[in-house]
């Protein structure tokens, strides 16, 4: 299987594929608990209780969409120039 130190451009095709399905299962998970946060904030918004409840899922929120994308746009360059997309 792929090591982590790994550069992708030295991937396999099976390891590439393996790899994209993995990134498409965190995507799904991140936008799950994304989700679940901005409930949890609008419920706070809705209760009128602006406070330390709101801002720890509001920087959560915040942290998971600036999550680094290179790597997904690498990969899918690399999925794209092998004809495996």
């Amino acid at each position: 299987m792929a090591t982590e130190n790994k550069p992708l451009s030295e991937y396999t095709d099976q390891e590439l594929m393996a790899e994209a399905k993995k990134m498409r299962s965190v995507n799904i998970q991140y936008a799950l608990l994304i989700g679940f946060l901005i409930g949890i904030i609008l419920f706070s918004v809705m209760k009128s209780t602006i406070g330390f409840f709101t801002l720890i899922p509001m920087y959560f929120v915040y942290k998971m969409i600036k999550n680094p994308t290179q790597d997904r746009a690498e990969l899918e360059r690399l999925l794209k120039e092998r004809k495996l997309k």
